[in-house]
């Protein structure tokens, strides 16, 4: 296959040629082989893959909510190349034969490269998990959240010490839950679904609480000299406490786009963990976006039901989906001049690579992983969730604008495409084996 005349994220205009799994060339005026499929690019850009660090497609135990079939369809109709999947599934991985039924269950019906999570709970069996091919040990949950797997500080300390002896790197949700403000659930919460108060939810879980927990997890991280990276930080605060650290930080598209602005408008289907910050927050965090000071941009997809979500406020899942929408909302940030195409390559391939020793992914370069993105920058559009592929049938983001691609490949193989003229769609075969199987056969 040869991609010609795409627009790279810096400016250069470049053919790609791709050879089996792999980026052949990366050249301007290559000339096309006999047989060879050829991709008119010209005016439109060319990103390596998206890594999604953070995901819950709920297979085994959740699949009325997602499944590895529709969840990466999703991530590839997104432009997301690379999923990751966190632990806290019925069963949850937390020993041996957990992370072999998830496995099976991903190499059977992952049309995207994916890892898979190690999870920590008191009854963990970490001698047959550190066997297993781990992407990370985490999200370790530092306050419950769906799945009821918070520990303590002690618990916590000990999986980082054992994930720093096996060489693998640990991400942590972190929130205090000592510091909840528990008289915020008292009185009026609303309704159920859109009529609930979710500006509770947020006064709740206070932005106080994610800041004190990520401090004493980058503490604890640097005692056990591994590789720690916060999860899903919600506040200027607590990006803030990994300034001057070893440790890595990741933001959502929801806590970028949304705030307690939304709530009204959301209700419960804005119920997620950490919550919705006021928009002095969310304009900070989006700064720090852009001057650099986040390393990592990943969904936290993490979808319900809409029967689940129509719940009262202190009964329905926190959890919003969001793996299909991030690049799009990232790049009509780029379309409106928001953010620099160069910014939402690095958060959302090259340093997700970088972090989690992913040497084959993340650029445009020739031996690396041919995981790529086409995208025309002027062709933004409203999100509606019919056109969305996650099995829940939902968004968060319904009305706003994005940049959606035309087409993606991983390792070679369109997983993805869309004809702009007329909007059909086409999509791939399962890959069958993860990223960290391959890397460590």
């Amino acid at each position: 296959m040869l991609i010609t005349g795409g627009t790279l994220s810096d400016g250069r205009v470049r053919d790609v040629r791709v050879t089996k799994e792999t980026i052949d060339a990366v050249a301007p005026d290559l000339d096309p082989a006999a047989d060879e499929r050829v991709i008119d690019a010209h005016g439109k850009h060319l990103l390596p893959g998206a890594i999604d660090v953070h995901v819950h497609f709920r297979e085994p135990g959740g699949s009325h909510k997602e499944t590895w079939r529709t969840g990466s369809r999703s991530a590839a109709a997104g432009g997301v190349t690379t999923v990751v999947d966190q632990p806290n599934t019925d069963p949850p991985t937390v020993d041996g034969a957990a992370f072999d039924a998830k496995a099976r269950l991903a190499a059977d019906a992952s049309l995207v490269d994916y890892g898979i999570n190690g999870g920590v709970v008191p009854e963990w069996d970490p001698d047959t998990l550190f066997d297993r091919p781990l992407f990370a040990l985490g999200e370790i949950f530092l306050a419950d959240s769906t799945g009821e797997m918070g520990i303590d500080l002690p618990l916590f300390e000990d999986a980082l010490e054992q994930a720093a002896d096996a060489e693998v790197p640990v991400t942590v949700h972190a929130e205090d839950a000592t510091l909840f403000d528990r008289d915020a659930l008292d009185g009026d919460l609303g309704g159920a679904g859109r009529e609930a108060r979710s500006d509770r939810w947020s006064a709740f879980r206070t932005p106080e609480a994610e800041a004190e927990a990520v401090r004493r997890a980058v503490t604890a991280g640097e005692r056990a000299t591994g590789r720690l990276h916060i999860a899903h930080t919600s506040t200027p605060e607590g990006v803030d406490a990994t300034d001057g650290t070893d440790a890595t930080c990741e933001v959502t598209p929801h806590h970028l786009f949304l705030s307690t602005d939304d709530c009204d408008r959301l209700g419960t289907f804005g119920r997620m963990n950490p919550p919705l910050r006021d928009p002095d927050r969310r304009d900070a965090l989006f700064e720090r976006l852009r001057d650099g000071r986040i390393d990592v941009v990943a969904t936290d997809h993490a979808p319900h039901t809409v029967a689940e979500k129509r719940q009262p406020l202190t009964d329905a899942p926190s959890g919003v989906p969001g793996v299909e929408t991030m690049l799009p909302l990232l790049l009509d940030a780029v379309r409106r001049e928001e953010l620099t195409l160069e910014r939402v390559r690095e958060v959302t391939a090259t340093a997700p690579a970088a972090i989690f020793d992913l040497p084959q992914k993340g650029a445009i370069e020739e031996g690396r992983d041919a995981d790529l993105v086409l995208v025309d920058l002027t062709d933004g559009r409203e999100i509606e969730a019919a056109a969305l592929h996650s099995k829940c049938g939902w968004t968060p983001f319904e009305g706003r604008s994005g940049v959606f691609p035309e087409l993606t490949t991983v390792r070679g193989r369109v997983v993805y495409e869309r004809d702009p003229a007329t909007g059909a769609e086409s999509f791939g075969e399962p890959l069958g084996e993860s990223v960290r199987s391959r890397a460590d056969p």
